[in-house]
C-alpha cells in the first residue's frame, strides 16, 4: 500500500488510518469527523491529498490535444485560469473527472483521481501519438495539499508575500508559501472557498507544520477523508466511483454545463450529443428520507417495490441536519417531488426527490 510524505505525521497526530485507491490516509483525527467538517464550514481544515495525480501536458499541440481528449472548451482560458472537466470514452461514459490548470507557457497541469492515475496517464499518452505534445506523470515527485474555509485565505496570508485578494476563484499562481515554491490554486471540493497547493514532494512536512502553526488563531484543524466526502457531498460535487464512474455519462450526472458540444470534436461528443438529444434513461437526483433511516451508497431504490436505482452517497448532513442523499433514478421519476424507497436492510423507506444542492457552496451565493 502507498503512504505518502505525511505519513508519521498522520499517525503522531492520532489519525485513524484506512485504505483508499491503495494509499493509506487519515480517515479522520481524534477531534472526529464532524468537528473537522464543522471547522472547514465555519473556519478552516488542512487536507493531505497527495493521493491524487498530476499530469503536465506541454507542446505546441497542447490546448487542441486537451480539446480532444476531454469535454469542456478549454480554449477561452487565460494563462493562470483553472477549470473543472471529465474525460470520456467514445460511448459517453466517464473516465474520470479532471481539474485543469493553465500554466506559463503552452503548458497545462491536469489533476487526475488517485484510483484512475494509471489509467489516465496510459489514456492521454496513447491519444497523444502523433501530436507535437508531451504527457509527463510528475504525481511522485509533487505534493498536493488542500486549505479549505472561509479562514484560508487569511490564514495563507501570512506565509507568503503574494496579496491572495488577486488570485480569484479558479485561477492559479506561481507563489512562494512559507519559502516553498508552489503552484497555487484557488480551487477546492468543500463547496468553501480555499487553495490547493501543488509543490515539491520533499517539502511536505514543512509546509503541513507550516500551515497547521499559521491557523492556530482562526482554529484550523488537520482532517480526514470523512469531513472531505461529508464536504463535497452537501453542495452535490460529485465523487469519482460514486457519482460518475465508467457505466454513466455527465449528461445522465447532471454534469452537462461542463460540456461543450460547440467546441468541435472530441471523445465521446457524439454518444453525449444523442443522450441530450434523446433524453438520458436516468438521472442523478437528490432525495431526503421522509420515513427515518439513514442511506448510504449501493443501497437501492425501488419504487412500486422494483428496485429501479441506487444510491450514491448519503448521510446525515451535519450542516442542514436533515438525511439525505444522491441516487440515479430513471428519468421519468427524478422530478422535484418524486416518491421513491430507499431499501434499508431489505427494508424499504419512504424518500422524496428534492431541489439539490443541499448545501449552497460560497462561490454560488
Amino acid at each position: 500500500m502507498n503512504r505518502t510524505f505525511l505519513y508519521d505525521v498522520h499517525v503522531a497526530l492520532g489519525g485513524r488510518m484506512v485504505d483508499f485507491a491503495g494509499w493509506e490516509l487519515p480517515v479522520q483525527y481524534p477531534t472526529g469527523p464532524l468537528e473537522e467538517h464543522k471547522r472547514v464550514r465555519e473556519a478552516a481544515g488542512l487536507f493531505d491529498i497527495d493521493h491524487m495525480g498530476q499530469v503536465v501536458v506541454a507542446g505546441p499541440d497542447a490546448l487542441s490535444f486537451l480539446q480532444k481528449i476531454q469535454v469542456n472548451d478549454i480554449s477561452t482560458m487565460a494563462i493562470n485560469d483553472a477549470r473543472y472537466s471529465l474525460m470520456c470514452y467514445a460511448d459517453g461514459s466517464v473516465i474520470d473527472d479532471i481539474f485543469l490548470y493553465r500554466v506559463a507557457g503552452a503548458s497545462w497541469w491536469v489533476i487526475v483521481n488517485a484510483s484512475n492515475r494509471k489509467k489516465d496517464v496510459e489514456w492521454m499518452q496513447t491519444h497523444a501519438v502523433g501530436m507535437n505534445v508531451s504527457v509527463t506523470d510528475i504525481s511522485d515527485d509533487t505534493y498536493m495539499l488542500a486549505l479549505q474555509g472561509p479562514q484560508a485565505q487569511a490564514i495563507l496570508q501570512r506565509l507568503t508575500d503574494l496579496d491572495l485578494a488577486t488570485v480569484k476563484f479558479h485561477t492559479c499562481a506561481q507563489v512562494t508559501v512559507a519559502g516553498v515554491v508552489t503552484l497555487l490554486g484557488a480551487t477546492g471540493y468543500t463547496g468553501e472557498y480555499g487553495y490547493e497547493l501543488f509543490f515539491p514532494a520533499a517539502q511536505a512536512v514543512a509546509l503541513w507544520n507550516a500551515i497547521l502553526e499559521a491557523g492556530k488563531p482562526e482554529g484550523i484543524l488537520p482532517c480526514g477523508l470523512a469531513a472531505r466526502d461529508s464536504l463535497r457531498f452537501e453542495p452535490c460535487l460529485p465523487l469519482y466511483g460514486h457519482e460518475i464512474h465508467a457505466r454513466v455519462d455527465p449528461i445522465s450526472a447532471r454534469l452537462s454545463w461542463a460540456v461543450s458540444f460547440k467546441k468541435g470534436d472530441f471523445s465521446g461528443r457524439e454518444a453525449l450529443l444523442k443522450i441530450k438529444l434523446e433524453g438520458p434513461a436516468q438521472r442523478l437526483v437528490g432525495f431526503e428520507m421522509v420515513e427515518r433511516g439513514v442511506p448510504r451508497a449501493e443501497y437501492p431504490v425501488a419504487i412500486a417495490g422494483q428496485v429501479v436505482g441506487v444510491v450514491t452517497t448519503g448521510m446525515k448532513s451535519p450542516t442542514t441536519d436533515r438525511f439525505v442523499g444522491l441516487a440515479y433514478v430513471p428519468a421519468a421519476s427524478a422530478a422535484v417531488g418524486s416518491q421513491i424507497d430507499i431499501v434499508i436492510r431489505d427494508t424499504p423507506k419512504k424518500a422524496t426527490v428534492v431541489k439539490t444542492p443541499f448545501y449552497v457552496a460560497a462561490y454560488r451565493r
